[in-house]
């Protein structure tokens, strides 16, 4: 599929897929677009938004799940805690750092399980997915 030609929307459906468990590179796409002239800012707006909601379509699907139904698929009652204690004390914070690549997407997913406040959660995840953007357009432009 041309992402290119679906303008603004292709580049939010990519970023939005791409927060999921679909392997797909948002950023070479945004690139992409920076390549085809598209407005920076626009750009800029449009894929973190669409990042974001990926994200969040993660959490929610983890809130669907059980934490009983977790524990027991992870099968390591010391790993399963460990996760536990990490996510209790940083919580909402995680956000920050769900835009890490191979961790980002099953770390939204635990921050559902286990409920995190999804406001802050969710301009946390915000801020950090749009200072990614941020950096990969500001070095495009150097």
């Amino acid at each position: 599929m041309d992402y290119i030609e679906l303008g603004y929307f292709g580049l939010f459906l990519v970023c939005f897929l791409s927060a999921t468990i679909l392997p797909l590179a948002s950023e070479a796409v945004l690139l992409a677009f920076l390549a085809y002239q598209f407005d920076p800012i626009t750009c800029l707006l449009v894929a973190t938004l669409g990042n974001t909601l990926g994200g969040m379509t993660n959490y929610l699907l983890g809130m669907l799940g059980k934490t009983k139904t977790l524990k027991q698929l992870m099968n390591n009652k010391a790993k399963f805690d460990r996760i536990t204690l990490r996510i209790e004390k940083y919580s909402v914070w995680l956000g920050l750092i769900t835009w890490l690549p191979f961790i980002g997407d099953p770390l939204t997913i635990f921050l559902g399980y286990f409920r995190v406040k999804f406001t802050p959660l969710f301009l946390l995840a915000f801020l950090g997915k749009g200072l990614r953007y941020y950096v990969i357009i500001f070095l495009w432009n150097q």
